[in-house]
């Protein structure tokens, strides 16, 4: 058993926490978070801000990102891989993933989440409480499915993309990458890059910028 370093001590960084707990992969946890009133999490200990991570790398050669921003998600995975973190990924025990599918390092598929055969789902996505990827998927990295979204076969969702609560994904086809599609939102055709969706059937409602921070 090793011990596992969590960035992010949020409302996500609990789930994540809860996850690894129950995957009974670690024996310690420890997290590391830039507000300053955080003493500990779940009973385990706040050790310093994001930026003091490499002090840990002796004692945690694991560590985990717990961080919503996709984006953000992606820079710190790179960061602590860089600096010779290994990043695992998370599946909670009452998940179903199929064996046939590839997760890649730093995904989180949490309680209640069904992964279909043959998908692929890149580094550091979230596959949240409740949601569904099924069959012949590909999601590309930094991707967020939140809870209770489902997605249809053999759809493509593309980089840093996030699917909000209770949306729905028909089967075969794109979700463009940087995009957002709106909780409740049902996708019957093909979303472009840097656009947000809503609705039922859902259109684009605005344009995107490069810079924009899901």
């Amino acid at each position: 058993m090793s011990n596992l370093l969590i960035l992010g001590a949020g409302g996500h960084g609990k789930v994540v926490a809860d996850t690894a707990l129950m995957t009974g992969r670690w024996e310690k946890i420890g997290f590391l978070d830039d507000r300053e009133d955080l003493r500990e999490v779940l009973g385990f200990p706040v050790l310093g801000k994001l930026n003091s991570f490499q002090r840990f790398l002796g004692q945690y050669p694991e560590a985990f990102v717990a961080i919503g921003n996709n984006r953000l998600r992606l820079k710190w995975i790179r960061v602590l891989q860089e600096s010779g973190f290994q990043i695992p990924v998370l599946i909670h025990p009452h998940s179903s993933v199929s064996r046939h599918s590839t997760i890649a390092d730093g995904t989180v598929v949490m309680a209640g989440a069904v992964v279909n055969a043959c998908t692929t789902i890149e580094r550091g996505c979230i596959v949240n409480t409740c949601s569904s990827i099924d069959h012949d998927c590909y999601v590309e990295e930094g991707v967020h499915v939140s809870p209770g979204s489902h997605v249809g076969g053999t759809v493509h969702i593309g980089r840093c993309t996030w699917l909000c609560i209770h949306s729905s994904v028909a089967n075969n086809l794109k979700i463009g990458r940087f995009s957002t599609v709106a909780a409740g939102a049902v996708v019957i055709r093909n979303i472009p890059d840097n656009v947000m969706v809503a609705g039922v059937p859902a259109t684009i409602k605005k344009q995107l910028g490069d810079d924009w921070h899901e």
